[in-house]
């Protein structure tokens, strides 16, 4: 496969970006994507809000894609941007790389920012991979995301039965000793679109700001980043439901928590499940109320149009990071 180096396809990576938010109290939107759609849609709901953006793709969502695609997908991004007159950064990020190997592919074809997930292990495993990883991404420029805690749920490749909440005497640490650029840590979020079981009129239970305010006071100004922080929804999830879908019982992270938590050290909050919701719903209600549509520009093209606006409300009224790039 033909290398890459990010800047070559007009990639930044992720460092500018998360002091900038840091300084500025909002987080970077970083949205998941797997197709052609879902990118146009997050990169002109971004230039349209003119919010910086982080898109990702994990591992089974590169091999689904395809490795020799992403790199012309991401340039092409970029220059979607451009074309529609917005200059907002744009980098691309590898989501739970689950080893070296894996990462070194991503940053070899122009990856700007990869994330090695060995929060499964014990801490000295964890340090020694994410170490691993820090050494060849930073002589490449290539800034890297680890992280400590567990979080429940599952999204694409990520599984975990139970969470582990991060504890904030071993943030500095595991810091000190990776060398690492920004930080994923536990405090209540999930992978999917059921992050918790509530019974009716139940709410869900809040993020454990203690946590975070203790890191926060142990490694001041060091970028922190949220995963599982989909809203899930309503919506879209009833529209689901109202066209033949069977998503009960679903329950998200509350917008005012996430607006709170985009306010503090958290510079960079993870969207994937909502974006597939709200593609999902818009589909399912093409093909209920137009039975005999099979041309998929006319049902993906209006999912997309219901991403763009997905992804513009949550830059505007949730990350706060609308109009941060002039």
């Amino acid at each position: 496969m033909k290398k890459y180096q990010f800047s070559q396809l007009g990639l930044v990576n992720t460092r500018a970006m998360l002091q900038l938010a840091m300084e500025g109290r909002y987080a970077v939107p970083a949205y998941n994507f797997n197709n052609m759609e879902q990118l146009q849609a997050i990169i002109l709901g971004c230039a349209r809000s003119a919010s910086p953006v982080i898109l990702q793709v994990s591992g089974s969502a590169r091999k689904y894609i395809g490795p020799s695609f992403l790199p012309h997908m991401a340039q092409a991004a970029v220059d979607l941007a451009r074309d529609n007159g917005s200059a907002i950064p744009v980098a691309l990020h590898l989501d739970h790389g689950s080893s070296f190997e894996l990462a070194k592919e991503c940053i070899d074809s122009g990856f700007s920012s990869v994330m090695i997930d060995a929060s499964h292990h014990s801490f000295a495993d964890n340090v020694a991979l994410t170490r691993q990883v820090v050494a060849y991404a930073h002589d490449r420029d290539v800034t890297v995301e680890a992280e400590l805690g567990i979080l429940a749920g599952i999204e694409d490749e990520v599984s975990a039965q139970h969470s582990t909440y991060t504890r904030p005497e071993e943030v500095e640490r595991f810091l000190e000793q990776t060398g690492v650029d920004s930080l994923a840590i536990s405090i209540g979020t999930s992978h999917g679109a059921y992050k918790f079981k509530l019974q009716p009129g139940e709410e869900p239970p809040p993020l454990r700001f203690d946590i975070l305010e203790e890191i926060e006071q142990r490694v001041p100004g060091f970028p922190i980043v949220l995963h599982g922080a989909s809203s899930v929804t309503r919506e879209h999830v009833e529209m689901i439901n109202r066209y033949g879908g069977q998503m009960d019982n679903t329950a998200g992270i509350p917008e005012e928590q996430l607006r709170r938590a985009a306010a503090s050290a958290v510079c960079k909050v993870n969207i994937d499940s909502d974006g597939r919701l709200a593609m999902t719903a818009i589909i399912r209600r093409v093909f209920a109320e137009q039975p005999g549509e099979f041309d998929p520009r006319k049902y993906l093209g209006q999912a997309r149009e219901e991403l763009i606006e997905l992804v513009v409300h949550k830059n505007t009224a949730v990350l706060g990071s609308a109009g941060r790039v002039e």
